[in-house]
């Protein structure tokens, strides 16, 4: 019988409750990992993630912390690593969206988008990296909006989104000299609670890709599992779009 890929690989998932994130943890939980995953708010959510995946003999942990709050971020690390007794590879997934052009922007609505699309991802890949050896993965969740704005409103989610590209760039030359790939992934239209495919907004994206549909949050799953896996190796400061086409 077959090992799984990441038989032994320890895992901290950011935002995992749901959407994406909760497929993250399903696949990386599937493949062989032991799981943690962080939540803010959906304590529920969470614990039903938890049952799901222990179900399948895997191990699963669900630790609350808000992605804005760099204590909580750095706790959330250490809590991580002391149940999974260690860590190996860190999915930067947490992220918060809204839409409305720059000049309405609230003020308080920018800064939370700031602390969690960007602070997030720094606090957390800060804490984590002192607990990371050769060949552990650190995987970016972005979005294709670093690349391509399809129209008005999008400006400050995409700015942060570019945040998130370039310090995967930047991070991916610091850490690969010890052996750690950093890439980001960056998702397109993709079909969870917070962005359903069915809609009139949904309609109008699907005019922009190629392929006429939303996404799956198990196709960008499946790539993350790569990305953590042990055949992604020479991969690195690589930016991977799952979008239908959304950018070409």
């Amino acid at each position: 019988m077959s090992i799984a890929p990441l038989t032994g690989r320890r895992a901290l998932v950011t935002g995992g409750s749901r959407g994406i994130g909760a497929e993250i943890v399903r696949r990386l939980a599937a493949e062989g990992a032991a799981v943690a995953f962080t939540y803010a708010a959906s304590k529920t959510d969470a614990d039903n993630l938890v049952a799901e995946v222990t179900a399948t003999g895997a191990k699963a942990v669900a630790i609350q912390a808000d992605a804005a709050d760099p204590t909580q971020s750095a706790a959330a690390v250490d809590q991580a690593v002391a149940e999974l007794g260690g860590l190996d590879i860190v999915v930067n997934n947490a992220a918060a969206a809204h839409l409305a052009p720059v000049e309405e922007f609230p003020a308080d609505i920018f800064n939370r988008l700031v602390a969690i699309n960007i602070g997030g991802t720094y606090w957390t890949t800060r804490s984590a990296i002192k607990h990371l050896a050769a060949g552990s993965r650190i995987i970016n969740i972005g979005s294709v909006n670093a690349d391509r704005i399809p129209g008005p409103g999008v400006s400050v989610y995409g700015m942060t989104k570019g945040a998130v590209s370039s310090f995967s760039r930047g991070l991916a030359r610091e850490l690969g000299p010890r052996g750690i790939t950093v890439n980001n992934v960056q998702p397109g239209p993709v079909n969870t609670e917070m962005n359903p495919d069915e809609g009139e907004f949904a309609d109008s994206l699907k005019l922009v890709t190629t392929l006429g549909r939303y996404g799956h949050t198990r196709e960008v799953a499946a790539l993350v599992s790569f990305l953590a896996g042990p055949e992604s190796g020479y991969i690195t400061g690589a930016h991977l779009n799952v979008d239908g086409g959304f950018t070409v």
